[in-house]
């Protein structure tokens, strides 16, 4: 096989992997109980037998229902830096459980029928869901290779705690949202961020040309995940090598400002202006801000390129009751277990939300009036609910009139969150109203 066959059949490989895990309508998939990672023995054995046997060098570690078993063990197949958790106790997370919260009944978008909270959680290939009330669990449930004290990936959930801290810097005044991304970052004057500003970055509003459609051979998207090593690099590759050359090959499709665009390089210029205006790794600086504050009961970790930078678009890894604590922290105005981790100023300013107008899009049909603000995303509801939102199902919910924070992973077969928004969004609500009914 010659060069050019070698690089068509691994590029090939990736494609499918990518577009196997989008779901597409042409190829069925497994449901959730018969895809259940646990039942498919995944890496089982000494060694796994090649049925079995799940890698990162050949995509397999992404595609479905791999990726069941794969999500829960990331870690495992790409370099990683870690978020010390401190030397402190664990913060204690009192049990309240209200087993029959399984058992709500709500109507889904578009749906005639109704269904049950328990019932929409097993057939959307839940791999975790912790939720809080008042700051104690009245419920949690684990499915598959996924238990209280494995770390699962958060994907874009990531994009929210690193956009945190940069609200932080801002509260703080050491960070201008209103300066050029060149202030901070010179390297990236000859690029399409050149006219955006910090804040247009953290709102998705850069107006770079960026596109995240998989099914596009040649979508941004692929180089940008080849750079990162979130994917193998075919042979012959000669393109960037991490995150932050590649931000540097972007260029520009609209006035900043003028359009909202869901693009995950925006997150990795965030991360780099996080690390220069702090002078501290993204995990450091979340560490000690947050992490070793927080009472977590495990030290996180983040996927990082070649270069050592950390993957602040989708690279964070760590455990459902963690997850619920940092939504329990910013429900609470960023004060928890007996700290300030995060300035009232920065989460009410997140709170206040983003352009709605430009944030009005087909992509975003199922979460009409929201906005997007400091990668947060902004419901604009009776309730004040925001949210932090990652592929394949990865959510912080936190409703702050009814005192709620659900913490959920998942490994749903698309990627994108239109696919279980219809199901999930009224699924979240639906407990929220009901534990605020309850008081």
């Amino acid at each position: 096989m010659n060069l050019n066959n070698i690089k068509t059949t691994v590029l090939a490989a990736l494609a499918a992997a990518f577009l196997c895990a989008s779901a597409s309508a042409q190829a069925p998939v497994p449901d959730a109980a018969a895809s259940d990672p646990a039942r498919m023995g995944w890496m089982q054995g000494s060694p796994p037998s090649p049925d079995k046997l799940i890698r990162w060098s050949d995509g397999s570690f992404y595609k479905f229902p791999q990726l069941r078993w794969s999500f829960s063990n990331w870690a495992q197949f790409m370099p990683t830096t870690n978020v010390w958790r401190g030397d402190g106790p664990v913060a204690r997370l009192p049990k309240a459980e209200k087993p029959g919260l399984a058992d709500i009944r709500f109507r889904p978008m578009g749906s005639s029928d109704e269904t049950t909270v328990g019932a929409a959680l097993d057939a959307n290939y839940s791999d975790s869901i912790v939720v809080l009330h008042k700051g104690r669990i009245v419920y949690e449930r684990y499915w598959g290779v996924t238990t209280p004290h494995s770390m699962h990936i958060a994907m874009s959930v990531t994009k929210s705690v690193i956009g945190t801290l940069a609200a932080t810097l801002i509260a703080e005044g050491k960070l201008d949202p209103k300066a050029k991304v060149t202030h901070y970052i010179p390297e990236l004057q000859d690029s399409g961020y050149a006219d955006a500003t910090v804040q247009d970055v953290l709102d998705m509003t850069s107006g770079i040309r960026f596109s995240e459609a998989y099914a596009e051979p040649k979508a941004e998207i692929w180089t940008y995940v080849r750079a990162g090593g979130i994917t193998p690099r075919p042979p012959g590759y000669s393109g960037p090598t991490n995150f932050y050359d590649y931000a540097k090959t972007v260029e520009k499709a609209n006035e900043p400002g003028s359009t909202y665009a869901y693009q995950t390089v925006n997150s990795d210029v965030a991360g780099w202006i996080v690390r220069r205006v702090s002078g501290k790794t993204v995990g450091d600086l979340l560490s000690e801000r947050v992490w070793s504050k927080l009472g977590a009961e495990r030290d996180a970790v983040i996927a990082v390129d070649s270069a050592g930078n950390e993957f602040a678009g989708g690279g964070l890894n760590l455990t459902t009751r963690d997850l619920a604590r940092f939504g329990e922290m910013m429900r609470l105005g960023g004060r928890y277990n007996g700290q300030t981790l995060v300035p009232k100023a920065a989460i009410d300013e997140i709170r206040r939300g983003g352009n709605r107008e430009v944030f009005d899009t087909p992509a975003n049909a199922n979460l009409k009036g929201w906005s997007y603000r400091d990668m947060w995303w902004i419901a604009h509801d009776d309730h004040g609910t925001f949210m932090a939102r990652g592929v394949h199902g990865q959510a912080i919910y936190v409703d702050p009139k009814a005192e709620v924070v659900i913490a959920r992973f998942a490994s749903h077969p698309a990627a994108s969150n239109s696919a279980a928004d219809p199901v999930m969004l009224p699924l979240y609500r639906a407990v929220a109203d009901e534990l605020m009914r309850g008081k």
